[in-house]
């Protein structure tokens, strides 16, 4: 699920926004002013970014020059301005893509899927580790060639951790990818899930070790 983040004063933007991302199977957070909107990107660390140019504090012109320092995060501007002037400096200054208001929310989702497309680089069908393999497109699990029946949350959490390999994922970033932001404080599904994962994996001969805990942090699959 990507996540999109939307940085406009105007709530009542925001919430035909989010109606809209959310219908569309985004994850979508929110920011009402051009500094919230930094702290927000950083935080967050968004696939991409919907930007009004109007802005209190600061204008969407300064946080696109801001955003620009560090971050090659989409940006699709979004603004009442349609004078071409504004286009051609927005786009100067590193956005991606040029929305006036009001808009056409199909033609608006579709702009976002383009610039989705061209910043994901497509994902791998296999993965292969040692005696572990999983098929994303089919949502297979063998290890040393035999089928593991794993739920559908047991099977999240595993591609999750297969998808950064050899990295850590925090708890909070699993228990955000697969339940949602509001079960980011809820560890002990994770401990319970996990378990039954390991368990069903070292019982078709998976190293124990495979996955590993680390300690008040999260989980790493080894990429061995």
């Amino acid at each position: 699920m990507s996540r999109i983040l939307v940085i406009d004063d105007e709530p009542q933007m925001r919430r035909l926004l989010r109606v809209a991302l959310e219908a569309a199977d985004y994850r979508v957070f929110e920011a009402a002013t051009g500094q919230e909107g930094l702290v927000e990107a950083a935080s967050r660390q968004p696939d991409a970014i919907l930007l009004d140019l109007g802005l209190p504090e600061f204008d969407g012109m300064e946080v696109l020059r801001r955003l620009r320092e560090w971050t090659s995060t989409p940006v699709l501007v979004l603004s009442v301005q349609d004078a071409g002037e504004d286009k051609v400096r927005a786009l100067d200054l590193g956005a991606d893509d040029y929305v006036t208001k009001p808009f056409d929310t199909p033609e608006l989702l579709a702009r976002l899927r383009v610039l989705l497309r061209r910043t994901q680089p497509p994902e791998e069908p296999i993965f292969e580790r040692g005696p572990l393999r999983i098929d994303f497109a089919s949502r297979l699990v063998h290890v040393n060639g035999r089928e593991v029946a794993l739920t559908a949350t047991e099977y999240a959490l595993l591609r999750v951790l297969a998808r950064h390999a050899g990295k850590i994922v925090t708890q909070k970033q699993l228990l955000t990818a697969v339940w949602g932001p509001n079960a980011a404080e809820q560890a002990q599904y994770l401990r319970v899930f996990m378990s039954h994962i390991r368990r069903k994996l070292a019982a078709a001969g998976l190293p124990p070790e495979a996955i590993r805990t680390e300690t008040g942090v999260g989980y790493r699959l080894t990429d061995e």
